[in-house]
C-alpha cells in the first residue's frame, strides 16, 4: 500500500523528532563551561564583517550591522549571555515557528500536515513558482509545502481562529509573549515599511486563497503575517523562546507550560528540514540542531533537553541567514555537546 505523500512526510517528521528527543542522554553543563563557550564565540566573531543587512524591506537596511548579542537559556531558567541583549530587532521569519506551533497546539499536528504540508519546497522562501509546481506535480490542493516558507506561513496565520481580526492578533501576540516570557510589541517602523512593500506577499496570499490553502480572508492573513514578522525581540527573548521548545513546551524562565510536550516534536522536525531557507540541509549537517532564521538578523536553535540558544546579528549571507549567528551557535553547540544527532560519551 502506498501512503499519501503528506502521511509519508508526517511519519518521517515523527521519526526525526523521536530521534531528537531520545538521542544522547541529557548531560548538565557547568555554568562556567556554558559562559566560557558563549564568551569565546562572542570574542571570536564580534569582528567578523561578512554579509550585509537585508534591504528589500527598507527599515531593515537601517539597523546597525555591528549589533551582536548571544544568549543561551538552560533548564533552570538561567541566561548565559554576551554582547547586546537589549536592542530589539524584528523577529521576521522566526515568528513562523510560533504561529505554526500555535496552530498545532490548538488544532493538532494533522492540521498543518494536511492543509499546508511539512515538506521542504526546494525553492526560495517567497517563491510563487513553488506554489504552481506543487499543483503541477501532485494536483490541486496537495499539501506539499511547509509553514516556514512564505506561502505556508501566510496560510498558517490564516488558520489561527478568532471572531474578529483583533481577536486573532491578540491570540498570536499572546502566544509569542508566553514563549518569550514577557509582553512583546510591534516595531511600528518595520511594520509600516513591510506593509508598504509587501506586494509579493499579497500576490502569494491571493494565490493561496485561490488554490484552497487559505479558506478565510487572505488580505487579513497577509496583514497579520506582516504584523507578526514586525514583533520586536532581543537575543534573550529569542533564546527563551527556543528554550521553551527545548524543554517540552515549558518556558524555563516563567515555568509556564505554553505548549503540550507531545506537540513540540513536529515543530522541531519542520525547523530541522526547512528552518534556514535554502541552506537548511547545510545547517542540519553542520549542527544537527533544529533552527530558524529571520532576515532581521535573528537565529534560534534548539538542543532538546539541553538548551535554547539565539543570536542577533543583522548581516546576512546570500541565503538570508545571519553570518555571525551561524558561526557562534555552531561553536557554542559543539563546546556544549548540543548536537542531538551525535552519540556522546560525555
Amino acid at each position: 500500500m502506498t501512503l499519501p505523500r503528506y502521511t509519508q512526510v508526517g511519519l518521517l517528521a515523527v521519526a526525526v523528532s523521536t530521534l531528537v528527543f531520545t538521542g544522547p542522554a541529557v548531560q548538565a553543563q557547568a555554568p562556567t563551561n556554558i559562559q566560557a563557550a558563549v564568551d569565546a564565540a562572542f570574542a571570536k566573531y564580534k569582528g567578523l564583517k561578512e554579509g550585509k543587512n537585508a534591504d528589500y524591506i527598507p527599515a531593515l537596511a537601517k539597523v546597525d550591522p555591528n549589533l551582536f548579542g548571544i544568549a543561551v537559556v538552560t533548564a533552570d531558567g538561567k541566561v548565559y549571555s554576551a554582547g547586546d541583549l537589549k536592542t530589539e530587532v524584528s523577529i521576521q521569519s522566526i515568528s513562523k515557528v510560533f504561529t505554526m506551533a500555535q496552530v498545532i497546539q490548538e488544532q493538532g499536528a494533522d492540521s498543518i500536515a494536511k492543509r499546508i504540508g511539512v515538506d521542504a519546497t526546494g525553492a526560495r522562501f517567497n517563491s510563487i513558482i513553488a506554489i504552481e509546481g506543487v499543483r503541477t506535480v501532485v494536483g490541486t490542493g496537495a499539501p506539499e509545502m511547509n509553514p516556514l516558507v512564505n506561502p505556508g506561513a501566510i496560510s498558517a496565520t490564516s488558520m489561527v481562529t478568532g471572531a474578529t481580526k483583533d481577536d486573532v492578533w491578540n491570540k498570536i501576540i499572546n502566544f509569542h509573549n508566553d514563549f518569550a516570557g514577557r509582553p512583546l510589541t510591534v516595531l511600528q517602523d518595520v511594520y509600516k515599511s513591510e506593509a508598504d512593500t509587501n506586494q509579493r506577499n499579497q500576490a502569494i496570499g491571493a494565490l493561496m486563497f485561490a488554490y484552497g490553502y487559505i479558506k478565510t480572508d487572505w488580505q487579513q492573513a497577509v496583514d497579520l503575517y506582516t504584523k507578526q514578522c514586525s514583533i520586536g525581540v532581543n537575543a534573550k527573548d529569542l533564546a527563551t523562546m527556543a528554550a521553551t521548545l527545548a524543554f517540552g513546551g515549558k518556558n524555563p524562565v516563567t515555568n509556564k507550560q505554553v505548549m503540550d510536550a507531545a506537540k513540540v516534536p513536529g515543530v522541531l522536525a519542520v525547523m530541522a528540514t526547512a528552518g534556514l531557507y535554502d541552506d537548511s540541509g547545510k545547517w542540519l549537517y553542520r549542527t544537527g540542531l533544529p533552527g530558524k532564521s529571520g532576515v532581521g538578523g535573528g537565529l534560534i536553535a534548539v538542543s532538546p533537553g539541553k538548551f535554547g540558544i539565539a543570536v542577533v546579528s543583522p548581516p546576512l549571507d546570500d541565503a538570508g541567514n545571519s553570518v555571525r549567528a551561524q558561526n557562534a551557535i555552531a561553536d557554542i553547540s559543539n563546546a556544549l555537546h548540543g548536537n542531538p544527532l551525535a552519540a556522546s560519551s560525555k
